[in-house]
């Protein structure tokens, strides 16, 4: 029997949103940024603190929160992103099965749609698989859906230069590192297709779920 999906707790500080509008990416975090616009950072003790303070402490960073708030549409009070990406994984290792995602690429269920991955019985999902195994470090990652990753992708500008400090791998801007598999399959071609979405445009592209493509998972955080 497969481990259900066990949601963490995360102690909270106030933050203020990061919006959509931060689009442009710095090689250093300017002061009038870091004072508008505070990035936070998921520790592996599931605290998160501010970047700042973070610094100054000995603890060790897992994530980098992308987006705060609920506005009863995204889960929790936000989302984190791991600080590294995942080798090159397939959505499924064939083709002819609907995998159980609900292949909306407005909704922010890229948890729901991970678990519905790993669930499937008539083929198995590298990816998915690959994300269940990050648990060993206590924290319930998943595979951003179509949705959740146009939020990481509004905020990649303001976060990778934390992500950088922190040891991690910045979103990538280049054309030909910038392909992300997202949790979401298709609309009407569900058995044989999924999204992949460009952290370099913001730009979508149906594609071959057999497919090898990175994945970067991402966190909610709940109170």
């Amino acid at each position: 029997m497969k481990q259900n999906i066990i949601r963490k707790t995360c102690q909270v500080v106030p933050v203020l949103l990061i919006t959509g509008a931060l689009a442009a990416c710095d090689a250093h975090i300017e002061e009038s940024e870091e004072t508008k616009y505070p990035v936070h950072v998921l520790c592996v003790d599931e605290t998160v603190i501010p970047y700042s303070e973070y610094e100054q402490s000995k603890e060790q960073a897992i994530a980098v929160v992308f987006h705060i708030g609920s506005d009863g549409e995204t889960e929790g009070n936000g989302y984190a992103v791991y600080l590294w990406d995942m080798t090159p994984k397939a959505f499924a290792d064939s083709l002819g099965v609907e995998q159980g995602t609900s292949a909306d690429i407005t909704a922010y269920d890229g948890n729901e749609n991970t678990f519905a991955l790993y669930e499937t019985e008539e083929t198995a999902s590298p990816m998915a698989e690959a994300v269940f195994a990050l648990w060993k470090y206590g924290q319930s990652a998943y595979v951003p859906s179509v949705a959740q990753m146009r939020l990481l992708y509004a905020a990649r500008g303001i976060i990778n230069p934390v992500i950088e400090k922190c040891g991690g791998d910045p979103l990538p801007t280049e054309a030909d590192e910038c392909w992300y598999w997202t949790s979401t399959e298709v609309e009407g071609q569900q058995t044989v297709k999924a999204w992949l979405y460009s952290t370099a445009s913001g730009a979508m592209q149906e594609t071959p779920k057999t497919q090898a493509h990175k994945v970067r998972p991402i966190i909610t955080i709940n109170n």
